[in-house]
């Protein structure tokens, strides 16, 4: 029988709802419920395209007797953090700090007042060396509040009061200044500089990226690179992301036979993925595949580009014109009996040489089985291998034709599930990335598309002038939008408003930024995640460090300078700055962590570029195709009003020079650096 998820739009929650485990959601009414029994509560918190979640959930949430001692025991909430990213930011602080690592699935327990005295990540259903079971931790849980109640809620009662006070004092509060002067001590070239130096002393020159293993794609770190790379000249940045993009682009991080980026990779090499494909990545990659190619004209980032873009259109499109959030990482194995088709992590990808044999017959099978390097020992598990392209086959037309007959084959194969919910901030990411790609690669299907994305967010997601954060088939859910949801929907908005001209964009960008500027502004001159009126948590969440996606912060600082340069708002352009100003400390100490801030750190000590063309077609493809950091480019709208002579118009600043008329002007001056 289902239990109280049955009725949620999340597919995580979803994929719970016939657990025998009597799970609640985030609700008033279920600590209304713990403290009615006088129970603990278990808060479990994952996402839908999370391999140890499922692994979780198989081993402990289908299990009836482990159900029945979780339904006895406690009251269980069960949280999608896709939809409430600020209750995951809350408990996930708690869980490092009393843990020292996070992840998910996420466990903590929580007195009836939702204060946590004990948290985890992943339990077993069996103890294992240097891991306790997750039935012990239970019983030790029960016995404790038994015994020991009172001395646990005062615990938690002491968490939580740290946890706000680290929130009040954290290492980058109260840096940001009330005025542009302030921010001009603190934004500087030369702090960019020490950021790509601090980016430099961490590369990884052999294989790219940042770091050892695991590996995460950098998606906005490279775009702080590239930016740096145009505005200062130096060849070091710009090839830190060529390395990186290349070694990402060839290794099994990339789906050499359908496109799209898995989520990292396991190993130091791109060569073995955690396999789930996200939206956020997807989105992000793509405008970084972009970028690169519109600065150094690669074959391979333009192949990627296209190969992205389509994937995103082929497989996370949702009927309602939005994009789902993720294809999972796990599938059925092909061939395995019925009595054991537990889905596996990677099972729809890996090959065998026997397979692609199989497939493409004795010659053609020993040709991919080089060319992808496939071994008779595997690069994953079970003697199977992710397929790779360490270079470029010599035979264009047999490559395309044996990717055209694995990519076939391989869709018989059981598929991933679908996370198909729509997520506002995620979407705003997809919008931003196809609308300039669709502009840059002439394909106006691309444009489409992300205009259909854009009318599902105004028309579902959008609710008496406020961001809902997730939708399902059309419906939208009940979870307020966050910070990161209006900036990044604004970003897109302002994107597709540069490439299409409708004015009606830039009026639904100015709206949402509005309200970023009233309901999550902080006394300091940044902004919290949540709105002033968000349900109220152990903390107002405020995280100024990118993830998978670039922070709220960071996000709302992005679209606050664009929309600046677009409408000429000193206003909004010093939001921007006093936004901005709060990564500095981190730009310096560790500039992986803040990319994104870096990225518009760049433009706004670059202008960034206010460009207006007029009557002139041939010219405006030449200028957006410019390099110059965070340059907006415009042929409608208020940078162009009151200009009736044909030509290029470019300001920095609110301050403007003479027009250019011809393509070697342009190029020029907006830094372009493929050929027209």
């Amino acid at each position: 029988m289902p239990n109280k998820l049955a009725q949620q739009t999340s597919p995580y929650l979803l994929q719970h709802a016939d657990n025998p485990v009597d799970w609640w959601p985030w609700s008033p009414e279920a600590f209304a419920e713990a403290a009615s029994r006088g129970l603990p509560v278990l808060l479990s918190v994952g996402y839908a395209s999370c391999h140890w979640c499922h692994v979780m959930a198989h081993e402990s949430f289908e299990d009836t007797l482990t159900a029945a001692y979780m339904n006895d025991h406690f009251v269980n909430i069960k949280v999608d953090r896709e939809e409430r990213p600020d209750v995951d930011s809350v408990y996930m602080d708690v869980t490092v700090a009393l843990t020292g690592h996070g992840g998910w699935p996420m466990t903590v327990f929580l007195t009836p007042k939702g204060e946590p005295f004990f948290a985890g990540t992943y339990f077993p259903p069996r103890s294992r060396p240097g891991m306790a079971s997750f039935r012990q931790v239970m019983e030790a849980v029960v016995d404790a509040w038994r015994t020991r109640r009172q001395e646990i809620e005062e615990s938690g009662a002491d968490i939580a009061r740290r946890l706000a006070e680290a929130a009040k004092h954290g290492p980058v509060a109260g840096l940001a200044a009330n005025a542009a002067s302030k921010v001009a001590d603190e934004i500087t070239p030369a702090l960019l500089d020490t950021a790509v130096a601090g980016l430099s002393a961490r590369f990884d020159a052999r294989h790219g990226g940042f770091g050892g293993a695991p590996k995460f794609p950098p998606s906005m770190t490279a775009e702080l690179l590239l930016r740096h790379a145009a505005r200062t000249g130096d060849a070091r940045s710009l090839e830190m992301v060529t390395v990186t993009c290349e070694r990402m682009a060839r290794g099994g991080m990339y789906d050499q036979l359908a496109g799209g980026f898995a989520r990292y990779s396991v190993d130091a090499t791109w060569t073995v993925p955690h396999f789930e494909k996200m939206l956020y990545d997807n989105a992000q990659l793509l405008r970084v595949y972009l970028h690169l190619w519109r600065a150094t004209e690669s074959p391979l980032a333009a192949r990627v580009v296209r190969e992205t873009a389509e994937f995103l259109l082929a497989d996370l499109r949702t009927p309602q014109g939005g994009f789902a959030s993720a294809l999972d990482a796990d599938a059925v194995p092909p061939g395995a009996p019925a009595a054991r088709a537990r889905p596996e992590e990677g099972a729809s990808y890996a090959w065998t040489p026997a397979g692609l044999r199989a497939v493409l017959g004795e010659d053609d099978g020993a040709w991919a089985t080089d060319i992808f390097g496939v071994t008779t020992e595997g690069t994953f598990e079970h003697g199977t291998s992710v397929l790779q392209l360490p270079a470029d086959p010599a035979d264009p037309a047999r490559f395309a034709a044996v990717r055209t007959a694995l990519a076939a084959a391989r869709a018989t194969r059981p598929q991933p599930a679908r996370d198909d919910k729509v997520v506002a901030a995620w979407n705003g990411l997809a919008i931003a990335a196809l609308a300039e790609a669709g502009a840059l690669f002439g394909e106006p299907g691309w444009i489409s598309a992300a205009e259909d994305a854009a009318v599902l967010l105004r028309d579902v997601h959008l609710v008496d002038g406020r961001l809902r954060r997730t939708s399902r088939d059309g419906r939208v859910g009940s979870n307020a939008g966050v910070l990161e949801d209006y900036g990044d929907v604004a970003e897109g908005l302002l994107a597709l408003h540069q490439v299409t001209g409708d004015p009606l964009w830039l009026t639904l960008s100015g709206e949402l930024l509005d309200v970023v500027r009233t309901r999550f502004a902080a006394p300091d001159g940044g902004f919290f995640d949540t709105a002033d009126d968000a349900e109220a948590l152990l903390r107002r969440p405020r995280d100024d460090s990118d993830s998978a996606t670039p922070s709220g912060q960071a996000a709302a600082a992005g679209a606050l300078l664009t929309y600046s340069a677009l409408t000429s708002s000193i206003d909004h352009r010093l939001a921007a700055e006093r936004a901005v100003a709060r990564f500095a400390p981190l730009l310096s100490r560790d500039a992986r962590f803040a990319g994104w801030a870096g990225a518009v750190a760049e433009a706004l000590v670059a202008g960034p570029a206010e460009v207006a063309v007029v009557d002139s077609p041939e010219l405006e493809r030449i200028a957006r195709l410019g390099t110059a950091p965070g340059a907006v480019v415009v042929t409608d709208g208020p940078l162009v009003a009151g200009r009736d002579k044909p030509g290029v118009y470019v300001c920095r600043q609110f301050v403007c020079g003479l027009p250019v008329h011809t393509a070697a002007d342009v190029r020029r001056e907006l830094g372009v650096k493929v050929a027209t």
